[in-house]
C-alpha cells in the first residue's frame, strides 16, 4: 500500500501526532528499516515552527544581516558597502521563498515518498494506542495504533501576565520572524535567544529604536558571561538600548488592530517599568520563553495530568503510560528546547519504536551508550548575534554548581591569524572548561563571527569525552578559526606548569 495524504483507513503501526521536524524524524526512523507503517497526523503544515515560523525564517534573515556587516568591516569591500544599507524588502523575499510562502506541499511530497502517510488534523489521544482526528471540516476520525504513538506537538510563545500586555496584541517569535512592516520603535520583552537574535535583524532592517527589557542581571544568562557582555557591548555600539534588572509593569495600547501575522498591531504602546520609566513603542515583542502544547492532546484519557511538559526516559517512553506504547520528543518534553536536539530524540524514539515492534532488546548499544551525555550534558546551541555565540556541555558555573572538580581556559579569538582575515574589527573569545579527574571537556564557548561551525567539534569532544591529551593531535587547519582548539590547549597547558 502505498502512502498517502488523509488515506481512507483507520490503523496504522506507528501514529506520530505533529509533523515538525521531529515528528518526522521519528516516524522516518521507525519505519525506513522495519516495515513497519507510520501515520504523521499535523493540524497546520508539516515542517511545523521550526521551518516557517523560528529556525529557518530568522535565520534567513540574519545571514544576510552578517554578510553584509563582515563585507562592512573588510578592506576592499566596506568601501563600496560602507554608506549603504540592506535591500530590506529584497532580504524579506529571500525569507519568503526559504519558508516557502508557508506552503508545506514539498514536506507533504517528501513524507509520502518515504513511505509516510499525512493527515491533515487536530490529533488528540483517545485511550491506548487510540487517536481521535478533527479534521478541518469538523468531523472526527478515529485511528488505532498496533504499536506506538509518538507526541511531537512543540510549544507555543509565553505570555508573561504583565498589566495590559496580552490586550496590546503583542508580536511573538512568528511575527518577528514574518515580519512585513518594518515598525520605527521597537520594544523586546526577554534577553534570551530569541530576544537577542530578533533584536539583531531588527536594528539592521531599520528599526530606529530597539529597546530590550531583561529581568535578570544580563543578556543571554544560560551562557558564559563574557559572550552576554561581548553581545551586549555590540548592541549598544549599534544603537540598540538595552536594560537589564528591569521589567515591565504595565502595557497600554488603546488602539488595538486587526493586522495579521507580521504586521503592526495597533497604534503606539506605552511600556511602564517596574523603577517608573515609560518606554513608548510602535510595537512591542514578547520573547520570554515558551509553554508546552500539552493541554489538547488527551493526556488524561490514558491518566496522565495535562498541561505542563512532558516527562520522559532516555528511550523517550512517557512516564505514567501503562506499558511502552507512548513517547514525546521535541519542545513537548522539555529537555531542551531547540530543534536538532528535538530530531535526536526521536532519532532513538524511532529506533526503539522499531526495535519494541521486533521483539528486539534495548540493554546496551546505540540506545543508552551516549544519550545521557548527549541529550543531558552536551547540548549544543548556537546564538546568530553579532557576535555569535555557540556552546556545546556545561558553563562553568554549571560544572563548579554540580560539584565538579574543573578547570577553565580562555583565549582572545581576535588575536587568531584565521579571525583577522575574516574581519578586520574581529571581536571574540573563546572558553573551555574541563574536568580534572578525566582530563576531558564538559564544556566549551565561543563568541565571535564565524565561530557557529567550532561547535559541532566541542560537541564531539565533550559527548566522546575525548581526553585533553589527544586533542592536542587533532591538527587544525591553518589560517582558519578551528585553530582557536590549539591557543587553548597551549594557555592550559601553561596555566598547568606555572608555578601557583
Amino acid at each position: 500500500m502505498s502512502a498517502a495524504l488523509n488515506p481512507d483507513r483507520s490503523e496504522w503501526d506507528v501514529i506520530v501526532i505533529g509533523g515538525a521536524p521531529p515528528g518526522e524524524n521519528v516516524a522516518q526512523y521507525a519505519s525506513q528499516f522495519s516495515g513497519l507503517d507510520v501515520v504523521i497526523v499535523e493540524r497546520s503544515l508539516v515542517g511545523g515552527e521550526c521551518s516557517y515560523w523560528a529556525c529557518m525564517p530568522s535565520k534567513a534573515l540574519l545571514r544576510s544581516v552578517e554578510v553584509f556587516e563582515a563585507g562592512r568591516n573588510l578592506g576592499g569591500v566596506k568601501e563600496i558597502v560602507a554608506d549603504r544599507e540592506l535591500d530590506v524588502s529584497a532580504v524579506l523575499a529571500r525569507r519568503d521563498t526559504i519558508v516557502h510562502h508557508h506552503d508545506d506541499s514539498s514536506q507533504v511530497e517528501w513524507a509520502i515518498g518515504a513511505g509516510i502517510d499525512v493527515i491533515r488534523g487536530h490529533g488528540r489521544l483517545a485511550g491506548i494506542r487510540r487517536v481521535e482526528v478533527t479534521t478541518p471540516d469538523g468531523s472526527v476520525r478515529t485511528l488505532t495504533a498496533r504499536h506506538a504513538v509518538a507526541l511531537d506537538t512543540g510549544s507555543s510563545p509565553s505570555i508573561p501576565p504583565v498589566d495590559g500586555l496580552q490586550d496590546a496584541r503583542p508580536w511573538t517569535s512568528r511575527d518577528v520572524t514574518n515580519l512585513h512592516q518594518i515598525p520605527h520603535r521597537v520594544v523586546v520583552i526577554g534577553g534570551g535567544v530569541v530576544a537577542c537574535e530578533a533584536s539583531t535583524w531588527l536594528r539592521a532592517l531599520g528599526v530606529a529604536e530597539v529597546t530590550i527589557i531583561e529581568g535578570s542581571s544580563r543578556l543571554l544568562g544560560k551562557n558564559e558571561p563574557f559572550a552576554s557582555e561581548l553581545v551586549e557591548q555590540r548592541f549598544r555600539d549599534t544603537g540598540v538600548t538595552v536594560r537589564t534588572n528591569t521589567r515591565a509593569a504595565s502595557v497600554q495600547r488603546d488602539v488595538v488592530g486587526d493586522a495579521g501575522e507580521g504586521y503592526v498591531h495597533g497604534g503606539e504602546v506605552v511600556v511602564t517599568l517596574d523603577n517608573g520609566d515609560i518606554v513608548r513603542a510602535d510595537e512591542i515583542i514578547v520573547a520570554a520563553g515558551r509553554t508546552p502544547n500539552s493541554a489538547d492532546i488527551g493526556l488524561e484519557t490514558v491518566g496522565l495530568k495535562s498541561g505542563g511538559f512532558i516527562t520522559v526516559d532516555d528511550h523517550f517512553t512517557v512516564d505514567g503510560a501503562d506499558g511502552d506504547w507512548l513517547y514525546a520528543v521535541g519542545d513537548l518534553c522539555g529537555r531542551a528546547l531547540l530543534t536538532h536536539m528535538g530530531k535526536y530524540q526521536a532519532r532513538l524514539a524511532g529506533e526503539v519504536i522499531a526495535a519494541r515492534a521486533a521483539g528486539q532488546s534495548l540493554d546496551g548499544g546505540a540506545f543508552t551508550k551516549y544519550a545521557d551525555v548527549a541529550d543531558h550534558g552536551a547540548i549544543p546551541q548556537v546564538t546568530f548575534t553579532d557576535p555569535e555565540v555557540g556552546s556545546a556541555g556545561l558553563t562553568e558555573q554549571q560544572a563548579r554548581t554540580a560539584g565538579m572538580d574543573i578547570e577553565v581556559v580562555e583565549y582572545d579569538m581576535a588575536a587568531l591569524a584565521g579571525t583577522y582575515l575574516l574581519r578586520d574589527d574581529y571581536v571574540g573569545r573563546a572558553k573551555l572548561v574541563v574536568d580534572r579527574a578525566s582530563d576531558t571537556l564538559v564544556g566549551a564557548t565561543f563568541a565571535g563571527a564565524g565561530i557557529a561551525e567550532l561547535v559541532h567539534s566541542a560537541t564531539v569532544a565533550v559527548v566522546g569525552k575525548v581526553p585533553v591529551s589527544a586533542l592536542w593531535h587533532v591538527v587544525p587547519s591553518y589560517p582558519t578559526i578551528s585553530e582557536i582548539w590549539l591557543r587553548l590547549l597551549e594557555t592550559l597547558d601553561h596555566q598547568r606548569r606555572s608555578p601557583k
